[in-house]
Protein backbone atom coordinates (compact mmCIF):
# COMPACT_ATOMS: atom_id res chain seq x y z
CA UNK A 1 0.00 0.00 0.00
CA UNK A 2 1.84 3.43 -0.70
CA UNK A 3 2.09 5.77 1.94
CA UNK A 4 -1.02 8.53 0.32
CA UNK A 5 -3.45 5.42 0.05
CA UNK A 6 -2.18 4.77 3.64
CA UNK A 7 -2.87 7.92 4.83
CA UNK A 8 -6.22 8.81 3.23
CA UNK A 9 -5.32 10.31 -0.49
CA UNK A 10 -3.15 13.43 -0.59
CA UNK A 11 -6.23 15.92 0.12
CA UNK A 12 -8.18 16.71 3.76
CA UNK A 13 -11.56 14.59 3.72
CA UNK A 14 -14.56 16.59 4.36
CA UNK A 15 -17.99 15.71 6.01
CA UNK A 16 -18.79 12.48 7.65
CA UNK A 17 -15.52 11.00 5.53
CA UNK A 18 -13.65 12.31 8.47
CA UNK A 19 -15.18 9.83 10.43
CA UNK A 20 -13.94 7.12 7.73
CA UNK A 21 -10.22 8.20 6.85
CA UNK A 22 -7.05 7.11 8.76
CA UNK A 23 -5.87 9.27 10.43
CA UNK A 24 -8.56 11.75 10.50
CA UNK A 25 -10.45 9.01 12.54
CA UNK A 26 -7.67 9.29 14.93
CA UNK A 27 -9.67 13.04 16.21
CA UNK A 28 -12.13 11.01 17.54
CA UNK A 29 -9.78 9.01 20.11
CA UNK A 30 -7.73 12.23 20.85
CA UNK A 31 -10.83 13.91 21.51
CA UNK A 32 -12.53 11.31 23.94
CA UNK A 33 -8.99 10.31 25.89
CA UNK A 34 -7.69 14.13 25.58
CA UNK A 35 -11.08 14.79 27.52
CA UNK A 36 -10.16 12.09 29.86
CA UNK A 37 -6.79 13.63 30.73
CA UNK A 38 -8.37 17.04 30.78
CA UNK A 39 -10.53 15.45 33.80
CA UNK A 40 -8.45 13.77 35.08
CA UNK A 41 -5.87 16.47 35.79
CA UNK A 42 -8.80 18.80 36.93
CA UNK A 43 -10.34 16.52 39.78
CA UNK A 44 -6.82 15.59 41.13
CA UNK A 45 -5.25 17.00 44.10
CA UNK A 46 -2.52 19.35 42.52
CA UNK A 47 0.64 18.68 44.51
CA UNK A 48 3.01 20.75 41.93
CA UNK A 49 0.98 23.70 40.54
CA UNK A 50 2.93 24.74 38.02
CA UNK A 51 3.53 21.33 36.70
CA UNK A 52 0.12 20.13 36.58
CA UNK A 53 -1.05 24.19 35.42
CA UNK A 54 1.16 22.85 31.85
CA UNK A 55 -0.60 19.64 31.68
CA UNK A 56 -4.32 21.33 32.07
CA UNK A 57 -2.80 24.06 29.70
CA UNK A 58 -1.87 21.24 27.20
CA UNK A 59 -5.10 19.27 27.57
CA UNK A 60 -7.56 22.07 27.10
CA UNK A 61 -5.57 23.63 24.17
CA UNK A 62 -5.35 20.25 22.49
CA UNK A 63 -8.89 19.82 23.09
CA UNK A 64 -10.21 22.64 22.06
CA UNK A 65 -7.72 22.16 18.55
CA UNK A 66 -8.69 19.45 17.83
CA UNK A 67 -12.15 19.88 18.04
CA UNK A 68 -12.23 23.19 16.17
CA UNK A 69 -10.39 21.34 13.43
CA UNK A 70 -12.55 18.40 13.61
CA UNK A 71 -15.97 20.37 13.11
CA UNK A 72 -13.68 22.69 10.34
CA UNK A 73 -12.59 19.00 8.31
CA UNK A 74 -16.81 18.29 8.76
CA UNK A 75 -18.06 21.54 7.42
CA UNK A 76 -15.63 21.24 4.44
CA UNK A 77 -14.13 24.51 4.94
CA UNK A 78 -10.38 23.25 4.22
CA UNK A 79 -12.49 23.91 0.53
CA UNK A 80 -9.29 21.02 -0.44
CA UNK A 81 -6.41 23.78 -0.21
CA UNK A 82 -3.07 22.24 0.51
CA UNK A 83 -2.36 25.25 2.91
CA UNK A 84 -4.68 23.21 5.58
CA UNK A 85 -2.94 20.31 4.69
CA UNK A 86 0.24 21.86 6.37
CA UNK A 87 -2.23 23.07 8.73
CA UNK A 88 -2.70 19.44 9.70
CA UNK A 89 0.62 18.50 9.23
CA UNK A 90 1.96 21.37 11.37
CA UNK A 91 -0.91 21.15 14.36
CA UNK A 92 -0.59 17.49 14.62
CA UNK A 93 3.49 17.70 15.48
CA UNK A 94 2.83 20.64 18.13
CA UNK A 95 0.31 18.93 19.74
CA UNK A 96 2.36 15.91 20.10
CA UNK A 97 5.61 17.71 21.22
CA UNK A 98 3.37 19.27 24.24
CA UNK A 99 1.54 15.87 25.00
CA UNK A 100 4.74 14.48 25.43
CA UNK A 101 6.37 17.14 27.31
CA UNK A 102 2.79 17.30 29.53
CA UNK A 103 2.76 13.65 29.85
CA UNK A 104 6.96 13.38 31.40
CA UNK A 105 5.81 16.06 33.88
CA UNK A 106 2.60 14.53 35.14
CA UNK A 107 4.44 11.60 35.31
CA UNK A 108 7.43 13.39 37.13
CA UNK A 109 4.09 14.86 39.30
CA UNK A 110 2.56 11.99 39.94
CA UNK A 111 6.18 9.83 41.43
CA UNK A 112 6.99 12.65 43.75
CA UNK A 113 3.75 12.70 45.73
CA UNK A 114 4.82 13.44 48.61
CA UNK A 115 2.82 11.24 52.39
CA UNK A 116 -0.39 13.12 52.79
CA UNK A 117 -1.90 12.27 49.90
CA UNK A 118 -4.89 9.55 49.45
CA UNK A 119 -4.76 6.64 47.37
CA UNK A 120 -7.65 7.80 45.30
CA UNK A 121 -5.62 10.88 44.65
CA UNK A 122 -2.41 8.66 44.00
CA UNK A 123 -4.39 6.42 41.17
CA UNK A 124 -5.82 9.42 39.77
CA UNK A 125 -3.30 10.92 38.71
CA UNK A 126 -1.93 7.77 37.64
CA UNK A 127 -4.47 7.18 35.44
CA UNK A 128 -4.02 10.68 33.80
CA UNK A 129 -0.76 9.97 33.33
CA UNK A 130 -1.92 6.61 31.49
CA UNK A 131 -4.02 8.53 29.42
CA UNK A 132 -1.72 11.41 28.42
CA UNK A 133 0.58 8.35 27.13
CA UNK A 134 -1.84 7.17 25.32
CA UNK A 135 -2.97 10.84 23.89
CA UNK A 136 1.11 11.14 22.89
CA UNK A 137 0.79 7.98 20.83
CA UNK A 138 -2.37 8.83 19.10
CA UNK A 139 -1.02 12.55 17.84
CA UNK A 140 2.18 11.21 16.97
CA UNK A 141 0.96 8.17 14.43
CA UNK A 142 -1.56 11.24 13.36
CA UNK A 143 1.50 13.74 13.45
CA UNK A 144 3.13 10.70 11.01
CA UNK A 145 0.23 9.84 8.84
CA UNK A 146 -0.18 14.01 8.11
CA UNK A 147 3.04 14.38 7.52
CA UNK A 148 3.20 11.37 5.14
CA UNK A 149 0.17 13.25 3.58
CA UNK A 150 1.39 16.76 3.51
CA UNK A 151 4.49 15.17 1.65
CA UNK A 152 2.22 13.79 -1.51
CA UNK A 153 0.35 17.09 -1.51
Amino acid sequence: MAPAAASGGSTLPSGLSVFATFPDLLFVCEFIFGGLVWILIASSLVPLPLIQGWVMFVSVFCFVATTSLMVLYIIGSHGGETSWITLDAAYHCVAALFYLSASVLEALATISMFEGFTYKHYHENIAAVVFAYVVTLLYVVHAVFSLIRWKSS
